[in-house]
């Protein structure tokens, strides 16, 4: 599994021109699901992404989490994050898992999520096109791979 994070100071997901989720201050999560991942990933990258000490404290200093300054969240699936570039210009998505495998697991990171967090994250819709626009605010943008785990 892989996540870009993003804390933004404003994000919303639009549909065919409709806005599915928005927030204010929090965090914006693109997530990769790839065939490898399982619940185990899904509970290792919910409970960093939400500890993550990311927003200032009253020094400036990155010292909070999304918690801590009540944060809200949106989380975009994003298959594209597994790409492989190292043969040719066309990318391949082999790793990406499938939707069968792909959908249940965002599902089960969106209610793990919000178990551990009491906080309901606003989503994208799985497959469609969808317009995400942030503010991303610093900026600070971390990238998580459960593989790796750094």
């Amino acid at each position: 599994m892989r996540a870009v994070i993003q804390r933004v100071s404003r994000a919303s997901v639009s549909i065919e021109g409709s806005v599915k989720s928005e927030i204010g201050k929090g965090l914006l999560v693109l997530l990769g699901i790839e065939e490898a991942d399982n619940e185990e990933d899904i509970k290792w990258l919910a409970n960093k992404i939400y500890q993550l000490r990311i927003f200032n404290d009253r020094e400036g200093i990155m010292n909070m989490s999304l918690g801590d300054v009540g944060g809200e969240i949106i989380v975009v699936s994003q298959f594209t994050l597994h790409a492989k570039t190292k043969k040719g210009n066309r990318p391949s998505y082999i790793k990406a898992a499938r939707p069968e495998k792909a959908i249940p697991l965002y599902n089960s990171f969106i209610n793990y999520f919000h178990e551990l967090s009491g906080c309901r994250p606003g989503t994208g819709e799985f497959g469609a096109m969808m317009d995400v626009s942030l503010v991303n605010d610093g900026p600070v943008t971390i990238i998580i791979d459960t593989k790796i785990k750094e």
